[in-house]
């Protein structure tokens, strides 16, 4: 389950790299929304994975996308604080680690 839906996400972290790119090279004063694009893109990862994932897992997409809206919406002289990145990608893993561990128990009950 897990290694399927590394590999639906696959495509997104590639495209998180190639945009982290394109905007070194070509418009670097736009690196500031950087923070908000990776957690977008994350979210399409995540959305992408759903599929193979515990239901539940739809809510962290929206939380990322949610987060990486609001970090573009906070503008340049909040996006690259380490806060901007940092605190909602925790919060989003503990999203994660709360669904995987809440299925995985509902698993282990019905078996």
């Amino acid at each position: 389950m897990i290694g399927t839906a590394v590999e639906q996400f696959l495509p997104a972290g590639a495209a998180g790299v190639l945009l982290t790119v394109v905007l070194l090279r070509a418009a670097p004063d736009s690196l500031w929304m950087l923070p908000g694009l990776w957690q977008i893109i994350f979210s399409l990862g995540v959305f992408a994975s759903c599929r193979c994932l515990p239901r539940a897992t739809f809510a962290v997409g929206v939380w990322y996308l949610g987060a990486g809206l609001a970090c573009l919406a906070a503008g340049p002289e909040h996006a690259l604080s380490p806060w901007a990145m940092g605190l909602p990608f925790a919060i989003g893993q503990l999203l994660v680690a709360t669904v995987l561990q809440h299925s995985f128990r509902r698993i282990d009950h019905h078996d």
